[in-house]
């Protein structure tokens, strides 16, 4: 069952706008992720602390392909998402996020590489911080991001689940794979 639609409203150059934002829970081998996604864009993938999937019947056409590109990540099938993205984030927390999507499938990075890449090495703890923002877990893959001294640091997610994904990256990515376990 799909959850109540949410509108948003916002206003973008004295226009009104509404936005409407559908929610799905999926079970994955982490848990479950709540997913929310307007009708062209998903704007929210995080994990969930709850035992009580809800069926997805009704999502939208771009929720059922999330949740399709997901399942074949899992899978082992899939290491280059393709789903329409729209985080909400400041600008300087877009333009992490989008570093961050540069960082392939089964590598990692650093927070000072981030800030690097963004040409702003002194920004270390406010990319830490952006990282930590993220609201689409996995397909912006904040977990990939590790300390200077190669430990796993901090996921919103929780420490387990980024050590799992970056494993099961390890295990299908062998050739691209920074071990770390």
């Amino acid at each position: 069952m799909v959850k109540p639609i949410t509108p948003k409203i916002s206003f973008n150059d004295k226009k009104l706008t509404i936005t409407t934002l559908q929610t799905v829970l999926y079970t994955s081998p982490l848990g479950i992720l709540r997913l929310r996604a307007t009708a062209t864009h998903v704007t929210e993938i995080l994990f969930r602390d709850s035992t009580e999937p809800q069926d997805r019947v009704g999502a939208n056409a771009v929720l059922t392909d999330c949740i399709a590109e997901l399942v074949a990540y899992f899978a082992g099938d899939l290491r280059l998402f393709t789903a329409p993205l729209a985080p909400e984030g400041t600008a300087f927390q877009q333009q992490i996020w989008d570093e961050l999507q540069c960082v392939t499938y089964g590598a990692t990075s650093t927070y000072g590489s981030l800030a690097n890449g963004i040409n702003n090495p002194k920004s270390v703890r406010a990319v830490g911080a952006a990282n930590g923002a993220n609201p689409i877990a996995i397909l912006i893959p904040c977990h990939r991001i590790i300390g200077a001294n190669g430990n796993l640091t901090g996921y919103a997610g929780g420490l387990h689940r980024k050590e799992w994904l970056l494993a099961h990256e390890a295990r299908h990515a062998p050739e691209l794979a920074l071990r770390l376990f």
